[in-house]
């Protein structure tokens, strides 16, 4: 039986993308969290379009501040962070209203921060992109007009607080293609799905 407080993803065995519809009794909003480079737009953005429902990039809630900080080379402050991480919970709030079915890309690199944005929502499921330093270093040094420079890393794995078992949060590696990776997902969020007491315990 599939642990629900903690579903980590095998990179084995990926099934077909093409073949999976979206279940009824998904989470309302998904939450895909990483370290800068790990592929959170990209997952998030397919995952959407697997789903038939938006995406937002939580890099669009910073204030420009913040981006000035990090095309700098600055690591943020909580303080930096606290504004940031409330926009995103007030937009995800938003949309629990509505109904509306939305991924969101976000960090959360911290379990206070991943606080403010799940707090007591258990329509929102956290996504956990995992990756070693060494892969995702060479992943950020090939991206073009990205503000987080490569310098930076290395305060982002400083920061990471991986997910715990109380989060129940999907766990996939990132080694794999988007569109494997899209798939195992889907593939998890429908075994949830027909297991509402993982729900009701959050």
């Amino acid at each position: 039986m599939t642990d629900m407080a903690h579903t980590e993803i095998a990179p084995t065995g990926q099934p077909n993308l093409a073949r999976i519809e979206p279940a009824a009794g998904l989470p309302t909003v998904l939450v895909v969290m990483g370290v800068s480079g790990s592929g959170k737009s990209t997952v998030g953005t397919q995952l959407a379009l697997a789903l038939h429902c938006d995406f937002e990039d939580g890099d669009w809630f910073h204030p420009a501040r913040n981006i000035d900080k990090m095309r700098a080379g600055i690591p943020l402050t909580d303080e930096d962070r606290a504004p940031w991480l409330i926009a995103i919970a007030d937009f995800i709030d938003r949309v629990r209203c509505t109904g509306a079915r939305t991924v969101v890309a976000c960090s959360a690199l911290k379990r206070r921060y991943r606080a403010v944005i799940l707090g007591n929502r258990p329509d929102v499921q956290l996504i956990y992109l995992q990756g070693d330093m060494e892969l995702i270093a060479r992943r950020i040094a090939a991206r073009h007009e990205h503000f987080m420079p490569t310098s930076l890393l290395q305060s982002q794995f400083d920061a990471l607080e991986v997910p715990g078992s109380d989060e129940h949060p999907i766990v996939t590696s990132i080694e794999s293609r988007p569109r494997e990776i899209v798939a195992r997902i889907l593939t998890a969020l429908q075994e949830k799905s027909h297991q509402p007491d993982a729900v009701s315990s959050r």
